[in-house]
């Protein structure tokens, strides 16, 4: 989907592009490449140059997600106030009997679930609670056991380790003392687990090769690091996947003509494949089937089967994946993942069927790439596997029977390269990578790329076959805010619960002055650091942990997490946001909030240990905590403070209450 570069330089907020910088094509043929109706404007850029960048687990608070429902013994009309970020509001049951409990679905299972942080209306009370877990809702575990507390406090932070849970309970084991019973805040915590797989596509490894990447290189080069090769450092910085995508016959996107040298061509991608798993690290091959860039806007015919009849399109598709993915296996370097087309929203292979689109669009009209315009005798003499959304929902006979046929064809595409992958590699899994972008008519873009699925899944599987895992592309400037991003994701996972799905391309970029709307995050390298890991987060967040991986789209060029060395042609270093890849899980999770209450007038006694939980293991420890100083005084009157503590396995706030003796 990004803005695909003709011959890219890993500088900062760089790209070169053979054709338009801003792709503008024809929305009622179902070429606009990015949904911008609901854009809003990008942060500002800012100079990366010195700045520091702090980089923590991602730690997601599901309670935020749309899907998560909240229901009580009583008192149903309150239960939202138990999740709106307003401690003066809460979920009150009707009455203040014991046995009271407020219940959280998360509308699935998780497995890396940590941590659950309650709080309760009123800082004098002495509330007795068990927090409980369950992964059907019918047979329930005790998390956390409150039953015997004997100390007002307005709430609590309890770690815990529990695979499969889709509910939690907090059960009132009798009426509070002195305070009013229910629940003002719940927070549900889940974090990255260890078998996302965090990677990314790095098909110019081709060009790369002869340039160095380091670490943390000095001035003098006498402590290099992990390079000079680029997957030295992706390696070192955490990268566990890398994608190489693989063109036909490589060929200028202006003319047509072959390229030289022939980048991401088969042989090319045949050599970084062994570089890939020399270094231990898994493989993609992203099959574009075409000699220049395929993306939702331009999915032309390789050169060699533009003029074959449909019959021999398939065969030569089959045949040729077929072949492509023996030669991996022979050589060693069995890929783990196959995808057949790339952004195949639109489908791809376009053929005859564009003409009457083109045509339509009128001479002046963009098209991309423009050899397929400028070639339609042998690029458009042909059927292809182009969709026709212009008759997406029509009561035309005639426009149904030509939506229906291009589906029959785009399938029978389909079926033919996922069989190949299978009696190629049976190990391999095989992808099928869509986007949710711009819409179709009245229609939003998550309803065309449900409709997508839908009428593939059903066709392909009609024909035998069916892929392993459904991915998805997410750009802010193309695909909207993370938290759509959130719900395409959980749409998709839902509706078809039988695959796991892959955010197989995004980037972010570190500086410059590209466009971002739809992003809160700002041009900068924390900024890049953040929204990545957002995206990590959205993936690691879908229900039933069906997140399965997040791929960057070429971060060594493309919004590049790299910049050059100054004062050292050819050299380049990691900018300090690739840590995500290694510092986005978690291996020890604090107790990060106490919730104490004191008399005025009392001292302020501050736990001297709080609890830890090792994540490999799920022990639960103490650990010591250091406080910032805090003053006599602080207590002398009623009202609330807040204290800082430090402590090994990070930050930790206490929430003191000075009430009326």
């Amino acid at each position: 989907m990004p803005t695909r570069p003709g011959h890219p330089r890993p500088l900062l907020g760089h790209i070169t592009r053979f054709g338009r910088i801003t792709p503008f094509l024809l929305a009622t043929a179902g070429l606009l490449v990015a949904a911008r109706a609901n854009a809003q404007p990008g942060p500002e850029p800012v100079d990366p140059t010195g700045e520091e960048v702090v980089i923590r687990p991602v730690e997601s608070d599901l309670l935020r997600k749309p899907w998560v429902s909240l229901s009580a013994s009583s008192g149903a009309g309150s239960v939202r106030a138990a999740r709106d970020g307003n401690l003066e509001t809460a979920w009150l049951p009707q009455g203040s009997s014991a046995r009271e409990w407020l219940q959280v679905d998360l509308g699935g299972a998780y497995d890396n679930l940590r941590k659950v942080e309650v709080v309760f209306p009123d800082p004098k009370g002495i509330y007795r609670y068990r927090i409980e877990a369950s992964s059907d809702g019918e047979q329930w575990e005790t998390i956390a056991d409150r039953s015997r507390a004997e100390r007002p406090s307005r709430g609590g932070v309890h770690l815990f380790t529990r695979p499969e849970t889709r509910y939690l309970r907090v059960h009132f084991v009798e009426a509070p003392r002195e305070a009013r019973p229910g629940v003002a805040e719940l927070r549900v915590f889940n974090y990255l687990r260890d078998d996302l797989v965090l990677g990314a596509d790095l098909s110019f490894a081709d060009d790369y090769a002869d340039r160095n990447y380091y670490v943390r290189p000095d001035p003098s080069l006498q402590n290099v690091g992990a390079g000079p090769h680029l997957l030295d450092v992706a390696r070192d910085r955490g990268m566990e996947f890398i994608r190489l995508r693989v063109f036909n016959e490589p060929r200028n996107e202006r003319t047509g003509e072959p390229r030289t040298p022939p980048r991401q061509g088969p042989e090319r991608t045949l050599e970084v494949a062994r570089w890939v798993k020399e270094r231990g690290m898994q493989l993609g091959i992203d099959f574009h089937y075409a000699d220049s860039w395929a993306d939702p806007g331009k999915q032309p015919k390789p050169r060699a089967w533009a003029k074959l009849e449909f019959d021999e399109l398939v065969a030569a598709l089959h045949d040729f994946t077929y072949s492509y993915v023996r030669r991996l296996v022979e050589q060693g370097t069995v890929p783990d993942k196959v995808a057949v087309g790339n952004e195949i929203i639109n489908g791809f292979l376009w053929g005859s069927e564009s003409n009457p689109i083109i045509a339509a669009a009128g001479p002046d009209a963009t098209v991309n790439p423009p050899y397929f315009r400028d070639q339609a005798e042998i690029y458009r003499s042909q059927p292809g596997g182009r969709l026709l959304w212009q008759y997406w929902g029509s009561d035309d006979p005639e426009k149904r029977r030509l939506y229906d046929e291009a589906w029959d064809r785009f399938a029978t595409l389909i079926a033919a390269g996922i069989a190949a992958v299978r009696e190629a590699s049976p190990r391999t899994k095989v992808e099928l990578h869509t986007i949710v972008g711009s819409g179709q008519g009245e229609r939003s873009g998550l309803e065309k790329t449900m409709e997508f699925w839908r009428q593939l899944l059903s066709r392909v599987k009609a024909r035998g076959q069916e892929p392993d895992v459904l991915a998805i592309s997410y750009y802010p400037e193309w695909h909207g805010t993370v938290e759509q991003l959130d719900v395409n994701l959980h749409t998709i996972a839902t509706a078809f619960p039988q695959y796991p799905v892959n955010i197989a391309e995004t980037a972010y970029p570190a500086s410059g002055d590209i466009p971002q709307p739809n992003s809160v995050f700002p041009r900068t390298v924390q900024g890049q650091a953040d929204a990545i890991q957002r995206v990590f987060q959205a993936a690691n967040d879908v229900v039933d942990n069906r997140g399965v991986g997040v791929l960057l789209w070429e971060p060594a060029s493309f919004q590049a997490m790299f910049r050059p060395v100054p004062g050292m042609e050819s050299y380049y270093e990691p900018l300090p946001s690739i840590d995500v890849f290694n510092r986005s899980h978690a291996r020890e999770i604090v107790e990060s909030r106490l919730y104490l209450t004191v008399p005025a007038g009392a001292p302020l006694e501050l736990p001297r240990k709080v609890d830890r939980l090792i994540t490999a293991t799920g022990q639960i420890d103490e650990i010591p905590v250091t406080w910032e100083p805090v003053a006599p005084e602080a207590t002398s009157a009623p009202g609330e403070l807040s204290v800082t503590g430090s402590t090994e396995a990070g930050p930790v706030q206490a929430f003191v209450t000075v009430v009326a003796s």
